[in-house]
């Protein structure tokens, strides 16, 4: 994998870590290596995206082990498409 490649992985890492030191860090990289605030912002993103489907996994399944039969659908990962990473 390329060096910049490699820090946008780190940068989407850090924010479905909710890793701000990290995330600077990885940031101060990132400019070093002539990578344009659109290339940083669609990794951060796409680390939203997936941080956010991987919290809606989450409240269906407290909504399923409290006996609410309704949970709304998980994420576009999955059957349904639309939720978070569509």
């Amino acid at each position: 994998m390329d060096e910049k490649t490699s820090v946008l992985v780190c940068l989407g890492a850090a924010t479905a870590a909710n890793c701000v030191p990290c995330f600077e860090h990885y940031l101060k990289k990132a400019k070093g290596l002539g990578l344009c605030s659109e290339e940083i912002l669609e990794a951060a993103d796409l680390a939203s995206k997936v941080k956010n489907g991987a919290h809606l996994v989450m409240r269906n399944g407290i909504r399923t082990f409290m006996g609410n039969e309704k949970a709304s659908d998980p994420c576009a990962c999955g059957p349904v498409k639309g939720t978070c990473c569509g």
